[in-house]
């Protein structure tokens, strides 16, 4: 199950509706692989991950055993770890 924190719906909010039909498909598919190839960890929060796309974001926490992928941030690499 994914779920989405209000800051990271107030993100997708914000984003040109192109980009974000190409981020969806990418935060659906954490639902069957929540890590995916290329996907990163985080230092310092044994759930944190992230995934790279293109020049965004996306940053989310595993939860294995509730069986939930959480989205807690959608930005610009330049802005989503501030």
């Amino acid at each position: 199950m994914i779920t989405f924190a209000s800051s990271a719906r107030k993100d997708i909010e914000c984003l040109d509706e192109k980009l974000v039909n190409r981020i969806f498909p990418r935060i659906e598919a954490l639902s069957r692989n929540p890590r995916p190839s290329g996907c990163r960890k985080l230092v310092g929060n044994k759930y944190l991950w992230r995934i790279r796309i293109g020049d965004y974001r996306v940053v989310y926490a595993v939860y294995d055993d509730k069986k939930i992928v959480d989205i807690i941030a959608v930005s610009h690499r330049k802005d989503v770890y501030n």
